[in-house]
């Protein structure tokens, strides 16, 4: 079957679909129900189904003759380490580290607080976590205390597992005086800490509290796999929210492994045994799905990455992976391919490396200009193929299904919706944009597998965020709109869709003309107040490595071109050259922050940025315009 079958069996037939999918999941006992739309527009799928993911992820394989592959492969540039489990390995080291877990008292239900660095002991207090039925919500490694304590009140851990540190080239960042002072700030208290100590800092103990996880895991009982429910929580990932507070992404047990599975080999187009690399942080949904528990569940060989695209040592650390490890599928943000081409715009080197295994280049996390998907084309010869999904769904929402039929790339588009997903664009009153038209992008209910089934512990809110605005869909918050051919264009989150003059322009179109300059390596475009259109455009360029000429005369070169391509309407007059742009650690621009700058907004230092000092440049760039952050 080819894409079009596959995805209209997926609309009208979900039960069969999605029933045909669950098959290549160990169940304990098969579901009752596959979509179980009783409390619709709360749905649930697997609902009577039993299983562990833990299980499925490991001890299957071990079973099955994948006891000897390699599952996992860590390597720490950073810190000159390389090391490798097998499935077996991986088995019994999980089982050991849920055994001490059981023995501080954690079981079904309870939740654990992982806050690690990139190390393979993160993804071993996941899976033990899923092996006892515990709920885990990673807290990416190095978080401020105070956002670090908003989650540890949420969540209520009866056990937070955490490091000494972290490392980031060049410096060393503690991680235990974040962790007692956020247990400080926090109103609840867990019963322990267990603590690994790295040897690059020593991490101060509280007696009574604090374990040390080597001597923990030592003496140990190793702990079999749980059977819990379908639709009972495997984690809760807190993403940001609109009122300050995160909201804590539930994801359930049946359908996140049911999804997971099959999109490895139809979205991914790997088989068991290949070796796939997601160049991310299990501290984000990236690492959650496709570090820890995509592989696994599908007997590949994983990739867990504690270094950057550039800087450890240079702008060949990816293709020195890609060919060390023999990866077939490489998947990262669009970011860290800007940075490999701002630092090595000629790609030299590429030419130290061989990799003759490598098949596919995946790209998400933020909108790929057609500028750098034709530079990584160019320059590693294999399809490169954006794709668009969320915390919210788990998994890709819009894809190039490379396991289905390979379709034609459109540079600026992830392609077409993912089997599963109704997604559609619609104006302010819910009906359908015309084609073409940029539209508030939806997906018509019900969510596939995999998705959020809601909120933890707040179930209005879900509805309120995300089900509210257009009854009988999914807002994504992400606008965009669809073509002739169903390919989808995600432009901008809604917020970014500026009104000049009463014209409704993206703010991503724009991005995509300046980053065709031949000088820009990344870029930002943001809507500024102002007093006589209402908004008014300013573009943030930074310029590749070696550019030659003045930045006056490049941001000139600039305004010229965004008038060129999409008219005098966008009132677009100023592009700032500036040496680097706000981003959080996994590599999304801070738009949100700039414009907050830009008007003159009380603004504060968002939480997840990965260098708070970009902001104050920002700020200087603009002129000083803008008022202190509050």
């Amino acid at each position: 079957m080819g894409y079009r079958e596959v995805y209209e069996r997926s609309l009208t037939d979900p039960d069969g679909f999605w029933g045909d999918a669950a098959q290549t999941i160990d169940w304990i006992e098969p579901p009752s129900m596959v979509l179980d739309d009783s409390s619709a527009p709360m749905y649930r799928w697997f609902t009577g189904g039993v299983l562990n993911t833990c299980h499925n992820a490991l001890d299957r394989h071990v079973a099955g003759g994948r006891a000897d592959q390699i599952a996992l492969v860590y390597d720490s540039p950073v810190t000159d380490t390389i090391r490798t489990f097998t499935y077996r390995e991986l088995r019994d080291e999980v089982a050991r580290l849920a055994g001490a877990l059981r023995g501080l008292g954690v079981g079904k239900g309870d939740r654990v607080v992982i806050y690690m660095p990139m190390i393979p002991e993160a993804a071993m207090a996941m899976l033990a976590c899923a092996r006892i039925g515990a709920i885990h919500s990673v807290v990416f490694g190095g978080f401020a205390a105070k956002e670090l304590a908003t989650r540890i009140d949420d969540a209520k851990p009866k056990v937070i597992v955490s490091a000494s540190c972290g490392i980031e080239p060049g410096r060393i960042v503690e991680y235990k005086p974040l962790l007692d002072g956020a247990i400080e700030i926090a109103t609840h208290s867990p019963d322990h800490c267990v603590v690994l100590q790295r040897p690059q800092a020593a991490a101060a103990m509280v007696d009574g509290r604090d374990l040390d996880w080597t001597e923990l895991v030592a003496d140990a009982v190793p702990a079999d796999c749980v059977p819990v429910g379908a639709t009972d929580p495997l984690y809760i990932l807190y993403t940001s929210g609109t009122t300050g507070q995160p909201k804590g992404v539930v994801r359930d047990n049946g359908g996140h492994a049911v999804a997971l599975a099959w999109s490895m080999s139809n979205l991914y187009g790997v088989a068991p045994g290949d070796v796939y690399w997601a160049a991310s942080d299990v501290g984000w949904v990236v690492g959650h799905s496709y570090i820890v528990y995509a592989p696994l569940i599908h007997g590949c060989t994983t990739i867990l990455y504690e270094g950057k695209p550039v800087g450890t040592p240079d702008p060949g650390a990816f293709w020195r992976v890609i060919s060390q490890h023999g990866v077939n599928v490489l998947f990262t943000a669009p970011t860290a391919f800007r940075a490999i081409k701002r630092d090595d715009p000629q790609g030299r080197h590429l030419e130290q490396y061989d990799l003759a295994s490598f098949r596919t280049l995946f790209l998400a996390g933020e909108r790929c200009d057609p500028d750098t998907l034709h530079w990584a084309e160019e320059a590693l010869g294999v399809p490169v193929i954006d794709h668009w999904w969320q915390t919210e769904s788990g998994w890709p929402m819009a894809c190039n299904p490379m396991g289905i039929e390979p379709l034609p790339v459109k540079p600026g588009s992830p392609s077409v919706a993912v089997p599963g997903y109704d997604i559609r664009a619609l104006d302010d009153e819910g009906s359908e944009v015309a084609t073409g038209k940029i539209g508030a992008i939806v997906v018509k209910l019900p969510l596939p597998p995999g998705t959020l089934p809601t909120l933890w512990h707040a179930d209005e809110r879900f509805r309120e965020s995300y089900l509210s605005r257009y009854p009988g869909y999914y807002l994504t918050a992400d606008a965009g709109f669809i073509d002739e051919d169903r390919y989808i264009s995600i432009m901008s989150r809604i917020d970014d869709i500026i009104n000049v003059a009463g014209h409704r322009l993206s703010t991503g179109a724009m991005e995509e003309v300046l980053a065709e300059h031949p000088a820009v390596a990344e870029c930002a475009v943001i809507g500024v107040a102002d007093d006589l259109k209402g908004q008014v455009p300013v573009g943030f360029v930074v310029l590749k490595a070696g550019a030659d000429r003045p930045g006056t005369e490049i941001e000139r070169e600039l305004v010229g071109l965004v008038r060129e391509r999409i008219g005098p309407v966008a009132a677009f007059k100023q592009a700032l050259v500036v040496d680097r742009l706000p981003k959080t650690r996994s590599g999304k621009i801070l738009r949100g922050t700039m414009r907050q700058i830009a008007d003159g907004e009380t603004w504060k230092v968002p939480a997840t940025i990965d260098d708070p000092a970009i902001l104050d440049e920002i700020g200087e760039a603009l002129g000083g315009r803008g008022y202190p952050k509050g």
